[in-house]
């Protein structure tokens, strides 16, 4: 028998019972929830990471939805207990949700949700960020600062890559990606090549009508290409950010043969997928180029890095932050929050799962739906009019 988890309690005489795995940011997706009659439980317990048996110790005897986390191991079992208990409902605190067995929640008639459409400008900004950071390489020089070490300017030091007037390369142009283009394109006036299966048509009109302003201003203009294949992005990019989804196609899309087709002081970013990058080439790659250099978000085997990638000078390594303000780690709470409330109660789920601003608005009640369901369509959940 799983021994008891800590608890905190919220209206403890609700007619329905949810479950938050993790104390997350703000209160609005507490209130919600206590407004329609929820008795709410956060597990307080002092692990980052829940095992399987912890949180159907949480679980219990009867539990109407349970709020996660990417970390989790949402599978067969916890999915049997879920059901046992009553439960018809689950949601990830992510827009991902790789940890989720859905043909499992599937069987027993439970609804995934997720939470998309809150993440798009502070997952972008934080891959510019580690842009930005990893040409000038900020971090080192902060460290060597730090250290005591500076004694005076000197012309070689810390010398790194001007963006102005190169080429950042995206793979993966959707919501997150096109985000990331624009705000090197606008921000450093970067000429931009991507690959995606689909054509960005709202982001090529972007850069075509940036590239006639600066024209008009006297200025040289900025231009884009839409590649005929990752490679050609990998090969001619001086700064690559990375924003594919993860599945068999993308799995180690850059390993050690396509790191040696890039460019020796290319800088290549990761805030997607930790397995999108075979890490151990990674590390030997950065070990024999030492001006290529690296920023990156997510880890193949998270929370663990490679052996040799944290001791490496051109890498920049940050604990899966790129959701971390505090605008989206909220309202990626209260999505998540709302997504189990409207399986309890039966709303339809919302028509567009990225158009997320009516359940974001705090001056206004939320619509009567859940935010977004992945798995809607097999469970036939109907779809809000709304």
């Amino acid at each position: 028998m799983a021994k008891p988890v800590s608890i905190e309690v919220y209206n403890p005489n609700g007619k329905y019972r949810v479950v938050s795995t993790k104390p997350m940011p703000g209160t609005r997706w507490i209130n919600l929830l206590v407004e329609q009659d929820c008795r709410v439980e956060i597990c307080t317990q002092k692990k980052t990471i829940l095992s399987v048996e912890d949180i159907i110790a949480l679980i219990g005897d009867k539990c109407d939805g349970v709020i996660g986390q990417l970390t989790e191991d949402w599978g067969e079992t916890l999915f049997s207990a879920l059901s046992r208990a009553g439960g018809k409902a689950f949601s990830n605190m992510a827009v991902g949700y790789n940890n989720v067995d859905v043909n499992a929640a599937n069987k027993y008639g439970v609804a995934v949700g997720n939470t998309p459409g809150v993440l798009t400008e502070t997952t972008a900004e934080l891959a510019a960020s580690l842009s930005v950071a990893a040409a000038r390489r900020i971090v080192e020089a902060d460290e060597f600062m730090r250290a005591g070490l500076y004694d005076g300017w000197l012309p070689n030091l810390f010398v790194g890559n001007l963006l102005k007037g190169q080429t950042v390369g995206v793979i993966g142009a959707g919501r997150i990606g096109s985000a990331y283009a624009r705000m090197m394109v606008e921000g450093f006036k970067m000429n931009l090549i991507y690959y995606d299966l689909y054509q960005s048509t709202r982001l090529e009109k972007f850069v075509t009508a940036y590239g006639q302003f600066l024209k008009a201003n006297g200025e040289s203009p900025v231009t884009w290409k839409r590649a005929a294949s990752m490679d050609e992005v990998l090969q001619q990019a001086d700064v690559i950010s990375l924003h594919p989804i993860l599945d068999k196609t993308t799995y180690h899309l850059i390993n050690k043969e396509r790191l040696a087709t890039m460019k020796k002081e290319a800088v290549l970013v990761n805030c997607s997928r930790g397995p999108v990058v075979d890490e151990v080439a990674l590390v030997e790659h950065l070990k024999q180029n030492p001006m290529f250099r690296v920023g990156l978000d997510v880890f193949e085997d998270e929370p663990y890095m490679k052996p040799g990638l944290a001791d490496l000078k051109n890498a920049i390594v940050v604990p899966h932050i790129a959701s971390a303000s505090k605008w989206t780690r909220e309202g990626m709470a209260t999505l998540a929050a709302l997504n189990v409330l409207g399986k309890i109660k039966g709303y339809p789920v919302w028509s567009d799962a990225n158009r997320v601003e009516p359940f974001l608005n705090e001056n206004i009640p939320p619509p009567a739906a859940s935010p977004s369901i992945v798995n809607a369509k097999v469970l036939g959940l109907p779809v809000s009019r709304l």
